[in-house]
């Protein structure tokens, strides 16, 4: 029977996020050397190699990518263990999507009035999403949708309403809608709106297929490459300085962007609103309603007593979301 070593599956899961051995050293604050005698000896212990090496960097092998899930929720396990025996509660784990997500700043402000919390934030991104961290364990709490996404939840997720976020238009200076003060969802049937990150099967990659059947609008999901020029897409969508850039500089590729959202400045970047109506993603706080952490209650009924529920009225979900947000009801 293989043991497996907590310290390996540690490093595996590091590699496996950050997509480099170096990158993975640094975050666990060993050597890089340290990382990769740990990886190969799970990788002897188990019998099969768990990454492929690519330009920029590595990548799970497809048996790498069925262990990670597993190692993830092996990992969460050993240190509930331990904050249980030493009786003292471990930080409650908040996942969410980035930093320049309006919902980091709406965490900022709970944290700012409860001194006394404490609380960690996990960082999610398009291949490790918030959900998935929910449900391996990493997280005790989420931000997302909770409809939309590439499984259904299991019905011991538990979500609140938390924040409905209007949607902008980003366009450059020479873009044919730059100089409107608003567009309504309709003048967008005449120009594609890119949305490379929604490339990859996720909940908002269901929410931008929702929105644009709503409003027959063409999302344009590709990454070409004379539009990532000197940019490494291997690893994803683009950096957002990166797209920022490309949008700016464009006289006709636009995309949307979060009313919340933190995008970097240039000074060709126009923000245009939409309107009749304004599309707005429905941003979920989900639960494991079996996990007793003592921070978790407080943390939903602060979010379910702050819910922007009266800017939701005047937007549009997916009609999966509508129920939960009150939209339409």
């Amino acid at each position: 029977m293989t043991e497996l070593d907590l310290g390996a599956l540690r490093a595996f899961t590091a590699a496996a996020e950050e997509r480099q051995f170096s990158l993975a050293a640094a975050v666990l604050g060993i050597s890089q050397q340290a990382v990769s005698k740990r990886i190969a000896k799970l990788e002897t212990d188990l019998g099969v190699p768990l990454f492929d090496r690519v330009p920029a960097g590595i990548v799970p092998t497809r048996a790498g990518a069925r262990l990670l899930p597993h190692a993830r929720s092996l990992l969460a396990l050993a240190d509930d263990a331990v904050a249980a025996v030493r009786a003292d509660p471990r930080p409650l784990r908040v996942a969410m999507l980035g930093e320049r997500q309006a919902t980091m700043r709406s965490v900022r402000y709970y944290l700012d009035r409860h001194p006394e919390t404490d609380t960690e934030i996990v960082l999610s991104n398009a291949f490790n999403t918030s959900r998935e961290a929910l449900l391996s364990g990493r997280a005790d709490a989420a931000f997302a949708r909770a409809h939309g996404g590439p499984r259904p939840l299991p019905r011991r997720i538990h979500a609140v309403a938390a924040y409905v976020e209007p949607l902008h238009l980003l366009v450059g200076r020479e873009h044919p809608l730059a100089g409107k003060s608003a567009v309504a969802l309709d003048d967008l049937r005449d120009h594609p709106v890119w949305v490379p990150g929604a490339s990859v099967p996720s909940e908002w990659r269901d929410f931008y297929e929702r929105l644009a059947e709503a409003g027959g609008i063409t999302i344009d999901t590709a990454a070409r490459a004379e539009r990532f020029t000197a940019v490494d897409t291997s690893r994803g969508p683009a950096p957002i300085t990166a797209l920022v850039d490309l949008i700016a500089t464009s006289d006709h590729l636009a995309t949307f962007s979060g009313d919340g959202f933190h995008n970097p400045w240039h000074p060709h970047l126009r923000r245009v609103p939409i309107v009749d109506p304004t599309p707005a993603y429905p941003h979920a706080l989900l639960w494991d309603s079996t996990n007793g952490h003592p921070g978790l209650a407080h943390l939903v009924a602060h979010f379910a007593e702050h819910y922007n529920r009266d800017e939701a009225a005047e937007c549009w979900v997916p009609d999966a979301d509508r129920a939960l947000f009150g939209v339409g009801t």
